[in-house]
């Protein structure tokens, strides 16, 4: 193991950037947080003296003044490119928060930028906070799909409602719940994770019909339900329900094979094994209704974590700059992929049409910038939140 320490910066110091990211650096060996920088400066001397550090007022003053090897990017997400593009010009590391970008653009100026500066910095390493991947129900899952035990797959189905979000949290943040501030609502901040998710399971689809309902249930100008339906050229449908709105919520994936039905929920991965294929039984039995026997058994899997996900997360991050190898939770090329989904989900239900991937991005890009620019949104002035809020109530649930 290295003995070298890094030098690590947080821009951001909202609640997840103040909340999680500056709590779990204390514990890490081997990490010196080198400064803290938000746009607000009582909020930046607040964390900064707590933590023992430097505040900075803007990025551009801690990329040059601070003596920087990596930073953690945790504002606003049409800021993400930004401060990545100019970071990576002074070949400093970054780990960036979900999602990597607001449209695909963005995404992908992120990526030229990076591959540029890899011919002068060649160890340059850029990560990206799926933390969700390494829960460990979800990595049964992929172990399952992997494995080939449930065949073709025929249809994934997603519930995702349990992101529950109350009026007071759009109102926290004048940026919130914005087009211009944020670029989206449910897809573009709840989630990314579980787009990211679909689609390290599944992969892209070839088709996307998307229906998204602006502003349903709460005063935002962004959407806050969203229904979306997915053609895969291997020929799986899938379907992905989500919203901010809804008590107690769900969180149901049913995932269904030729081999059987494979379902997480509430905890339990339960696989429900057929005999042989039923699409060879289809096709061969001389029976007109009759199903077969099949076998049901839960899935143990092993739930026992000894740290959080950030900072696992965070750790090999760190750990790819120290000794030059090992494999990133997420890396940052990933990024794009959950937006094509949440890209593509929006264009169709802006146009009405179904979308096929690839898509023009420069047709979404043009529309957000509408959006943006034509809104007449007025936010509420915006709450204070307490420090001592807990963050891992907005963490989406395992199963």
């Amino acid at each position: 193991m290295s003995t070298k320490s890094l030098n690590v910066g947080i821009i951001g110091l909202g609640a997840i950037g103040s909340g999680t990211h500056l709590k779990y650096l204390q514990t890490i060996d081997q990490v010196k947080l080198a400064g803290v920088c938000d746009l607000l400066k009582e909020k930046a001397d607040h964390f900064a003296e707590e933590y023992n550090t430097v505040a900075y007022y803007n990025y551009q003053d801690f990329l040059e003044q601070a003596d920087l090897d990596a930073i953690i990017i945790a504002v606003p997400h049409y800021d993400h490119p930004i401060i990545a593009i100019e970071a990576f010009k002074r070949g400093i590391h970054v780990l960036c928060e979900k999602p990597i970008a607001v449209h695909l653009n963005d995404a992908n100026r992120m990526l030229d930028a990076y591959e540029h500066a890899q011919q002068q910095y060649p160890d340059l390493v850029f990560g990206l906070m799926f933390q969700e991947r390494t829960f460990p129900h979800y990595r049964k899952v992929k172990e399952i799909l992997e494995s080939g035990e449930l065949g073709r797959l025929t249809r994934a189905t997603w519930i995702h409602t349990d992101w529950f979000r109350s009026q007071a949290y759009y109102d926290s943040g004048d940026w919130r719940a914005t087009w211009a501030g944020e670029g989206g609502g449910i897809l573009t901040n709840q989630c990314p994770h579980t787009l990211d998710m679909y689609q390290w399971l599944f992969g892209l689809p070839n088709l996307i019909s998307g229906h998204a309902h602006i502003g349903k249930y709460h005063d935002i100008e962004v959407e806050d339900e969203v229904t979306a339906y997915f053609e895969h050229d291997n020929g799986m449908i899938g379907h992905l329900i989500v919203t901010t709105a809804e008590i107690p919520g769900t969180n149901r994936m049913e995932i269904i094979g030729e081999n059987g039905k494979l379902v997480l929920e509430e905890g339990r991965l339960v696989f429900t094994k057929n005999p042989i294929s039923m699409l060879k039984y289809s096709n061969e039995t001389d029976q007109r209704f009759s199903k077969m026997e099949t076998e049901r058994k839960e899935i143990a899997v092993d739930v026992v974590q000894n740290q959080n996900a950030h900072h696992y997360v965070a750790s090999r991050f760190f750990n790819r700059i120290l000794i030059g190898e090992g494999q990133l939770v997420a890396e940052g090329w990933e990024g794009p992929r959950s937006l094509v989904l949440a890209n593509g989900i929006m264009l169709s239900s802006f146009t009405g049409q179904t979308v096929k991937v690839p898509f023009d991005t420069d047709v979404f890009e043009a529309k957000l910038k509408d959006l943006a620019n034509s809104s007449k949104f007025v936010k509420k002035q915006a709450k204070a939140v307490s420090q001592d809020e807990d963050m891992s109530k907005s963490f989406g649930s395992h199963a």
